[in-house]
C-alpha cells in the first residue's frame, strides 16, 4: 500500500457521476461505485471529506436564462446537491463505511447542519464527511464551496475529480490534439480561464496556498495516485 502525502483531501465531485445515460437523476449502481473508490483512499489512512455538485439535477444558468431570479435558482442547485450527499452517504453504509452528510442549509430531519469543529470531529473519527448545499448562500458554486470547506477544515489538498483526465489548453472531446498540463500555477490557471473550475475557487486556493489536482475520477486508481503524490492529472499550485 503506497504511503499518502496528504492526510486529509477534500474531495469535490460533480453530480454528474450519479446519474446514468440521461444525464438526470442517481444510478445508486453509480453512487456505490464511486463509495468504493474513496473506499480505497480512505484505507490509506486518509481522512476524506467530499462536497458534491448538482448537474445531474439542475443546472442554475438554465433557469437564469429563462427569468428565473439568480438566488432562486442557486438555492433550488443547493437543495439538488443534499439529495445527491444522502444517496451517497447510503451508498457508504452499504458497503460498511461510516459517513455523516452535514448541510449548509438546515435540514436536521436529514443531515447535521456544518458545523466546522464537528467536521472535524468526525474525519478525526474516521468518518467520511459528505457536505451538502454549497456555502448555503446564492452567487458562490460548489467548487467555491469545496475551496472554502477545504480550508475551514485543514485539509492538505482540493481533488477536483471530473470525467477529464486533467487541465487541458482546448477541449479534448473536440479537439484529439489539445495539450493536456502535468502542472501549472493558479495565476496560469485563471489566465487561461480554466473551465473546470471556477475562477473564484482558484483565487481562494491561491490566497491560502492550498493545491488543486483535477484528474479523471473512473481512471483505474487515480484517487489513490493522487493522494499517494504520484503525477497524475493537473496539479495546480503556486511557486
Amino acid at each position: 500500500m503506497s504511503v499518502p502525502k496528504y492526510k486529509r483531501v477534500l474531495l469535490k465531485i460533480g453530480g454528474e457521476a450519479f446519474a446514468g445515460p440521461g444525464g438526470i437523476g442517481i444510478v445508486p449502481q453509480l453512487a456505490e461505485e464511486v463509495a468504493a473508490k474513496v473506499r480505497a483512499v480512505r484505507q490509506m489512512g486518509v481522512q476524506v471529506a467530499i462536497v458534491l455538485g448538482a448537474g445531474n439535477w439542475w443546472r442554475g444558468k438554465d433557469g437564469i436564462a429563462h427569468g428565473m431570479d439568480r438566488s432562486t435558482a442557486d438555492h433550488i442547485g443547493m437543495l439538488a446537491t443534499v439529495m445527491n450527499a444522502l444517496a451517497l452517504r447510503d451508498a457508504f453504509e452499504r458497503i460498511g463505511m461510516a459517513a455523516r452528510v452535514q448541510t449548509a442549509i438546515e435540514i436536521r430531519s436529514v443531515a447535521e447542519p456544518y458545523i466546522r469543529l464537528r467536521a472535524i470531529r468526525h474525519l478525526e473519527k474516521e468518518r467520511i464527511v459528505i457536505l451538502g448545499a454549497g456555502t448555503g448562500n446564492p452567487y458562490f458554486t460548489t467548487d467555491t464551496a469545496g475551496a472554502l470547506r477545504a480550508m475551514e477544515i485543514g485539509c492538505d489538498v482540493l481533488i477536483k475529480a471530473t470525467k477529464v483526465d486533467g487541465v487541458y489548453d482546448t477541449d479534448p472531446r473536440t479537439n484529439p490534439s489539445a495539450h493536456r498540463y502535468q502542472s501549472m500555477t493558479y495565476l496560469e490557471a485563471l489566465n487561461l480561464h480554466v473551465g473546470v473550475l471556477d475562477s473564484t475557487a482558484i483565487t481562494l486556493c491561491m490566497e491560502n496556498n492550498m493545491p488543486i489536482i483535477v484528474l479523471d475520477l473512473w481512471q483505474p486508481n487515480s484517487l489513490e495516485r493522487a493522494v499517494a503524490g504520484e503525477p497524475i492529472g493537473t496539479l495546480i499550485y503556486g511557486k
